[in-house]
């Protein structure tokens, strides 16, 4: 199995919540914001922190397995898990949290 069909069904569950989300609690412009944000920043962070782990040689990719495109030294696969942790964290709290009343 490759990286990027693992982060393919790592990345299912993340997405049903969050359609699960948007039918049942209609996000507003701000929580889509600050979701946004948040993605951008915990992909930016993993870009560098795992480029830098890559270069001190703590561990490394199977070639064979990657897509090939990088950010730094992290292979594109890698940016999955922050992304499905991006949507899946403040999906669930969105959806799990009490009912604001409108």
């Amino acid at each position: 199995m490759s990286y990027a069909m693992l982060a393919g069904l790592f990345l299912l569950v993340p997405l049903l919540v969050l359609a699960v989300t948007v039918v049942l609690r209609r996000p507003g412009r701000r929580w889509w914001a600050t979701t946004a944000v948040t993605i951008a920043v915990l992909l930016m962070l993993t870009a560098v922190f795992d480029s830098l782990m890559i270069a001190a040689d703590l561990f490394r990719f199977a070639g064979e397995d990657l897509l090939g495109p990088r950010l730094g030294l992290a292979p594109v696969e890698d940016l999955a898990w922050p992304l499905a942790a991006g949507l899946l964290l403040p999906s669930l709290w969105l959806l799990l949290g009490p009912q604001e009343e409108r």
